[in-house]
Formats: structure tokens, C-alpha cells, sequence
């Protein structure tokens, strides 16, 4: 039975990302009117930011989690005229811009707020928490794909590994994977508990006295690969970018190293000088960094938001033709 604790949702660095936003709502509306695309809705708290404070401004919002969509649109239902929700995952990005953009509503400004959500968190039934017992389950859209019991039953011990390696940069990888091929001949490894306990006995001693619980690697692992996350955001980021109306902005958040690495590797891309017939390849640039680096959340906001301790934010703009003109 699915049991959802009660939390106060709270989006992180959300006037930043909203000021953020409005770069590209000033550069490419028209007396405000311009698209933006939340292309990790969740439960809507950066988009109902953006309705409240752009009143001209279009909104649809990405998701894949039915459940989330359902509960942000009851969120912003007052909206509704001006906000869309789709049932999608957010490489789909460029279908959603091509659909739903305009002349007169021009895509001005992306947001993606990476990782598993606090509603997903904080639901039992969805198997995400190593500090719960749950069913392995994983997955974001419960209605369809592999859970991450079915991976613990089906893999083999190398590919088991190279899971735990690559996505959760777990030292013990071929340990742990070696003994959940041992343990799952016993009996199904089905359970979130089953799974910890399997973790804790395979890591040495000393490693399990730091770092917080031994399991958190191991998790973070199953759920990129349930959910393929690192390959929807390296084929969403230069669809992004792509679907921006020039002027427009693209905000990202991520809250681990292995997304971080690839949203500053896209934007390092994007920044390089582009080549055209005839021009130098050093006067044209069609992107512009908007922050140097990444952003951390201050002191403040991580004491009243935890989850904010590890995001890294991180804009970038696609230069108008005024902007390529002059240099920019």
C-alpha cells in the first residue's frame, strides 16, 4: 500500500531560476508573451512561480511520472488556461517545443530540475529511499519499463558492475554485484531492506563508518538505470538549446556530479565559436554563458531545504542576431 508522507514542497533556488527565466521572456516576448517549458514538472513549484510571476507567459510542463502530472496540474489548475502537462520524458523536448511554440508565443526559456523528485522520495510504494522498506520498484513512469528488482534478477555480474560503477561510482562495484548474483539463488532480492542489508555486509568495515549509508551509491546506481536518466538529459540538452527562440535561456539544476558533468560539457559545446562560410571562426558564437561556473544555494536556503546542499545551477542563453552581430 502506497503510503506518501506529508512534506512542504519547496523548489530550489526558485527566485534565481525564475529571474533567470525572465532573461529570456525580456529578450524574445512580445509584451510578455513567450513559452516556457518546465521539462521536469514534478509537482509544479517552479511553475507555479513562473505563472504567478510572468502573467502573459505560456507554460507546459514535462513529466513522466502520471502521478506528479496529475497533482501539479491540481496545483495550478487556477492556471489553466495559460499551463499544459505532458506525459512524456523530457528528451521529447523539441516535439513538445514544435507543438506548442509559436510566432506569437516564441520559446523564451527551458527549466530542468534533474534527479528523483520529494514526492517520489517520500512515497514508499515507489522503492526510491534505501531509508525505507519498499518494493524495488524505481521506476518514474510506473506504467511501463523494468523495475529495478527485474535488473537485481536479471543481470549478469559484469553488467551488474558496470551499473554500479558508471552511475553510482561505487569502489566496491564488482564486490556488491558479485554477492547479489549470490544472494538472488537464495531468493529474490525484491525489497529495499533486502537490498541495504546485502550492501552493508559486502562493503569493509571502515568504509561503512563514513559517507552516511553504505546503500546510497547502490540505489542512486539502479535508479539511473531503471529510468535511463543519463541518456534522456545527454539527448535532451542539445534538442534544448536547438528548440530556443534566439534570446531564449536554458536553466539547469542538478544535483549530482555525474549530471552536472554532462550539462557543463553541453554548454562548453555550445559556447564554442561556431563556423560560418566566410567568417573567422572566432567572431560567431551562438550561445553565451549566463552563469560562470555553477551556482551553489547559500547557507540559508540549504538549512531551510536540505535537498538544496548539493544543486549546481547552471544558464546559458542562445544569442539573438543582434547579439552575434555585435559579439556578444
Amino acid at each position: 500500500m502506497s503510503q506518501s508522507a506529508t512534506f512542504a514542497h519547496q523548489p530550489v533556488l526558485a527566485e534565481r531560476c525564475i529571474a533567470l527565466l525572465g532573461q529570456g521572456i525580456k529578450q524574445v516576448g512580445r509584451e510578455g508573451r513567450a513559452l516556457l517549458i518546465d521539462a521536469t514538472l514534478g509537482l509544479g513549484g517552479h511553475s507555479e512561480l513562473v505563472l504567478q510571476t510572468y502573467p502573459q507567459v505560456r507554460l507546459v510542463g514535462i513529466d513522466r511520472d502520471k502521478q506528479a502530472l496529475a497533482r501539479a496540474a491540481k496545483r495550478l489548475r487556477e492556471y489553466s488556461e495559460r499551463f499544459t502537462a505532458v506525459h512524456a520524458t523530457y528528451d521529447a523536448i523539441d516535439q513538445v517545443a514544435a507543438t506548442y511554440g509559436s510566432e506569437e508565443y516564441p520559446l523564451a526559456g527551458v527549466l530542468m530540475d534533474l534527479g528523483v523528485s520529494s514526492m517520489q522520495l517520500d512515497d514508499t510504494a515507489r522503492g526510491f529511499s534505501y531509508a525505507r522498506e519498499a518494493d524495488l520498484d524505481m521506476r518514474m513512469d510506473q506504467s511501463s519499463g523494468k523495475t529495478a528488482a527485474d535488473l537485481l534478477a536479471e543481470l549478469s555480474t559484469a553488467e551488474l558492475t558496470e551499473i554500479l560503477r558508471q552511475y553510482g561510482e561505487e569502489k566496491f562495484a564488482s564486490r556488491i554485484a558479485r554477492e547479489i548474483v549470490r544472494a538472488r539463488e537464495e531468493s529474490p532480492i525484491t525489497s529495499s531492506s533486502q537490498l541495504v542489508e546485502i550492501v552493508r555486509e559486502t562493503i569493509p568495515a571502515p568504509a561503512r563508518r563514513k559517507g552516511g549509508n553504505p546503500a546510497k551509491r547502490t540505489f542512486q546506481a539502479l535508479r539511473i538505470a531503471v529510468n535511463q536518466e543519463l541518456k534522456i538529459l545527454r539527448n535532451a540538452l542539445p534538442k534544448a538549446l536547438q528548440a530556443l527562440s534566439p534570446g531564449g535561456v536554458l536553466v539547469v539544476e542538478a544535483y549530482q556530479s555525474l549530471e552536472d558533468r554532462l550539462v557543463k560539457r553541453a554548454f562548453q559545446q555550445a559556447v564554442a565559436p561556431a563556423a560560418l562560410e566566410g567568417i573567422p571562426l572566432t567572431e560567431v558564437k551562438t550561445f553565451q554563458l549566463l552563469i560562470n561556473g555553477a551556482e551553489k544555494a547559500g547557507e540559508a536556503e540549504i538549512e531551510n531545504n536540505p535537498r538544496a546542499a548539493s544543486v549546481r545551477l547552471r544558464a546559458i542563453r542562445k544569442l539573438s542576431a543582434q547579439a552575434e552581430r555585435n559579439g556578444e
